[in-house]
C-alpha cells in the first residue's frame, strides 16, 4: 500500500517515514511550500528520503496558504477575533489539497508527524481520531476539521510512542541528522512569533484608536488597536486602578476593549458555528468540551441551535475566547467534532 507522507523537515514526520517503511508500506515523502521560507525544511526532509531511499516531492501551494490561512488569520484579527491558524491549515491544506495530491500519486494513504490516533471504533462503527497516548502533546484539538470519510485514508505512524526521547532516539538509531533538531514554533509563518508586527505590515487598513471601558460602563483611557488585546490579558493594558483589571471582551463594533475583574472572565456557556462532527450525535449531547489547546476538556452539554451549537460547561470556565475552536470528546478521548467560538 503506497502512503504520501507530509515532511516538513522535522524529526516528527523524520521518523513516520522510518515507522512506515518498517510496517511495510511504500513511502513517498512530500513537503509543501506554504510561504516562501521553507528552503531549510525542504533540505532536510530530501536528506532523510535519500537516507531512507524514497522519493521526495516539494508542492509549491504558497498561493492556496496565503489565501486561506494566512488572509483568513488577518482578517479575523481585524474582527476582534482571535483565529487559530493551525485549525485552518490542517482543513484546507494538509487535510484537504494534500489529501488530494495524494490522490493524484494513486496513494491510498496520508501520514503526517501528528500526536493523534486513528483507529475502528466498534461504539461507533467506524475509524475514529482519538487523543494520543502522549498527553502532554496529543494535538487531536487541530484535527476536529478533518472529513470523517477521510479518517481511514489517514496514518498517524507516531500513534504508538510514549514520548519524544523515544522519537529521537530511533532517529538517531537511522542515522538521521534532524535526531536533534528543534521543534518548530506554533505560527510557521510568522517566525519570531510577533503576530502584531505581523498584523501591522500586512493590513492595508492600521488599527484605529479606541476606549478602554470598565465593564460597569466607565472609560478608563485609550487602547491602540484591538489587535493588540486578547481575552484574559491582564499585562500591558496600561491603567491603573483600585483592583487589577483584565480584558474580558473586545466590543469589535463600537471599537472597544472592556475591561473587568479576573471573575468576569467566567463563563458556562459559549456558541460556535463552523462546525464538523465526526461521528454521529444527537441534537443534546453530553461530552468533554476543550476551548483551546492548552485547556483541560470539562465536561458539557452539547444543544443543536439553527446554524451552529450552545455549550453550556457544568463549571464556568476562563476566557472563552472567539476565534478560537471548542473541541468535543467522549469519556473514551475520541473527537466527536467541534466548531469555531463565536
Amino acid at each position: 500500500m503506497k502512503v504520501l507522507l507530509g515532511m516538513s523537515g522535522g524529526v516528527d514526520s523524520s521518523v513516520s517515514a522510518v515507522v512506515l517503511q518498517q510496517q511495510g508500506y511504500e513511502v513517498i515523502g512530500a513537503t509543501m511550500i506554504l510561504h516562501g521560507e521553507e528552503q531549510k525544511a525542504v533540505d532536510d526532509a530530501k536528506k532523510v528520503c535519500e537516507t531512507l531511499g524514497i522519493p521526495h516531492y516539494t508542492f509549491d501551494l504558497k498561493q492556496e496558504f496565503n489565501c486561506y490561512v494566512i488572509q483568513k488569520f488577518i482578517n479575523e484579527y481585524k474582527q476582534a477575533r482571535t483565529p487559530n491558524p493551525c485549525v485552518e491549515c490542517n482543513k484546507k491544506m494538509k487535510f484537504g489539497i494534500f489529501y488530494e495530491k495524494a490522490k493524484e500519486l494513486g496513494c491510498d494513504y496520508i501520514a503526517t508527524g501528528h500526536y493523534a490516533r486513528i483507529e475502528f471504533s466498534k461504539k461507533y462503527n467506524q475509524y475514529v481520531l482519538r487523543k494520543s497516548e502522549e498527553e502532554r502533546k496529543d494535538q487531536t484539538y487541530f484535527l476536529y476539521n478533518i472529513p470523517k470519510e477521510e479518517l481511514e485514508h489517514i496514518i498517524f505512524p507516531l500513534q504508538k510512542y510514549k514520548n519524544k526521547e523515544e522519537i529521537r532516539a530511533l532517529a538517531d538509531e537511522k542515522g538521521l541528522e534532524v535526531a536533534k533538531k528543534k521543534d518548530s514554533q506554533e505560527i510557521c509563518f510568522i517566525e519570531d512569533n510577533d503576530y502584531q508586527r505581523f498584523l501591522l505590515e500586512h493590513m492595508k487598513e492600521k488599527p484605529k484608536t479606541g476606549n478602554i471601558r470598565l465593564k460597569t460602563g466607565e472609560i478608563l483611557g485609550t487602547h491602540n488597536g484591538l489587535i493588540n488585546y486578547t481575552i484574559g490579558q491582564r499585562k500591558g493594558i496600561g491603567i491603573s486602578y483600585s483592583y487589577p483589571l483584565y480584558v474580558v471582551d473586545l466590543d469589535y463594533k463600537k471599537n472597544e476593549v472592556i475591561v473587568g475583574k479576573e471573575e468576569d472572565l467566567y463563563s458556562k456557556k459559549l456558541f460556535a458555528k463552523d462546525l464538523n462532527f465526526q461521528v454521529e450525535v444527537e441534537d443534546k449531547f453530553e461530552c468533554f468540551a476543550k476551548i483551546r489547546y492548552r485547556a483541560k476538556e470539562a465536561k458539557a452539554v452539547v444543544r443543536r441551535k439553527d446554524n451552529g451549537v450552545e455549550v453550556e460547561f457544568k463549571e464556568p470556565q476562563r476566557a472563552i475566547t472567539k476565534g478560537q475552536s471548542v473541541v468535543f470528546y467522549d469519556e473514551e478521548g475520541i473527537v466527536l467534532g467541534g466548531g469555531v467560538i463565536s
